[in-house]
C-alpha cells in the first residue's frame, strides 16, 4: 500500500466518508487548503447521497482531478480534463468491475435492508479499499501529469 492509499484509509478511518477522504487526500498532496475541503464532497459520498449513483471514492477523485486540471475561465479548453476524468473512470472500472456503488458493493444504502446488509457483512472495508485505490490513482496521474 502507497502513502497515498495509507492517507486516505487514515481519513476513512477517522470518520470522513469515500469522497471526503479521497478529496482531501487529493488536496493535501496538491498543497491546497480550504474550507470548503472535504464539505464540497460530502454529497457525492455513498454513491450520491445513498442514490445507487456513482462510486464516492471515484467521485472523490474526479473532485481531486478537477482542482489539479480544471477549468478557471470559460476560455480554457476541458480536453485535458475530460481525458483524465475518462482515464480515472476507466482505471477504476478495470480495478474493480463497476463504477456504481450499489454494483460494488451488492446493496442499496438508501434502504434499511441494504444498511443491514452493509453492516452484517462488513461492506465498510470494500469502501475503505475503494477509498485508498482512488486516491492512489488520482494522485498517480496527476504527478505524472497524466494526459491520455
Amino acid at each position: 500500500m502507497n502513502k497515498n492509499q495509507e492517507a486516505a484509509i487514515k481519513k476513512f478511518d477517522e470518520g470522513l466518508y469515500c469522497a471526503e477522504s479521497v478529496l482531501a487526500t487529493v488536496a493535501e498532496a496538491l498543497g491546497i487548503e480550504s474550507a470548503l475541503i472535504p464539505g464540497i464532497a460530502t454529497g457525492f459520498c455513498s454513491g450520491m447521497a445513498r442514490t445507487c449513483g456513482p462510486c464516492g471514492a471515484l467521485t472523490g477523485g474526479i473532485l481531486g482531478l478537477n482542482l489539479a486540471f480544471g477549468r478557471s475561465s470559460a476560455a480554457q479548453s476541458v480536453e485535458n480534463n475530460y481525458a483524465a476524468v475518462q482515464a480515472l473512470v476507466e482505471q477504476f472500472r478495470e480495478t474493480f468491475g463497476s463504477t456504481n456503488c450499489a454494483e460494488l458493493l451488492g446493496c442499496d444504502l438508501g434502504t434499511q435492508e441494504g444498511q443491514r446488509i452493509f453492516g452484517a457483512e462488513n461492506l465498510i472495508s470494500r469502501c475503505r479499499e475503494f477509498t485508498g485505490k482512488a486516491a492512489e490513482l488520482t494522485i498517480r496521474m496527476i504527478e505524472t501529469k497524466q494526459q491520455p
